[in-house]
């Protein structure tokens, strides 16, 4: 069975994600699948330079997240560019990991996808885990992490599908509005209604 897991930022995905890897299941994760496609030296990291210019790269040739990030934030024509670039490439190389756990004998593999829905890649997975969380509680967790200011932090969120939209297009949601032993709960129950553990 392959199983995509996404939430919202600050929504605790990843933590469910680590929960996931303590039963064993294999990962394959957009995040880090997102920065191995743009590793200096590779073709995607190329045509990204050739797009934005010489500014997107860092001096030792990584991508410069950050100047890419204040770019694309407020710059909805410029994210589309960007997107068409590094989204084939990440679902290219997803696809490759998935297809590799299923060679060497995994019943189930986990696609952690943070933007399953907007990315429209339901298609992928058989079953959706979303992870949600109150609005408040995200805000919350979001400003704390990633010490921004309500503003932005409203504007990421927002820049991502609500939700509540993601939770009616899921198969299971684990509410992470309390602790880690109530979601862990949640997740375990799912898993064994589901036959995977």
């Amino acid at each position: 069975m392959i199983i995509g897991l996404t939430g919202s930022i600050a929504s605790g995905k990843s933590t469910v994600a680590k929960m996931l890897k303590e039963y064993g299941l294999p990962i394959v994760d957009a995040d880090i699948v997102a920065r191995l496609v743009v590793e200096p030296g590779t073709p995607t990291l190329k045509r990204i330079v050739a797009t934005f210019g010489e500014e997107a790269l860092t001096e030792d040739g990584a991508m410069n997240r950050q100047k890419i990030g204040s770019i694309i934030f407020n710059n909805e024509e410029k994210r589309k560019e960007l997107n068409s670039i590094i989204h084939p490439a990440i679902r290219q190389e997803m696809l490759r990991q998935r297809d590799e756990h299923i060679e060497n004998g995994s019943k189930t593999v986990i696609m952690d996808i943070p933007l399953l829905f907007e990315s429209k890649l339901q298609h992928f997975v058989e079953k959706i885990l979303v992870v949600s969380v109150s609005e408040e509680i995200q805000l919350n967790r979001l400003m704390e992490r990633n010490q921004l200011t309500e503003e932005d932090a409203k504007a990421r969120i927002q820049s991502q599908l609500p939700l509540h939209v993601k939770e009616q297009g899921a198969d299971a949601v684990i509410n992470n509005n309390g602790t880690i032993e109530e979601t862990d709960k949640q997740l375990e129950t799912i898993l064994r209604k589901w036959n995977v553990i």
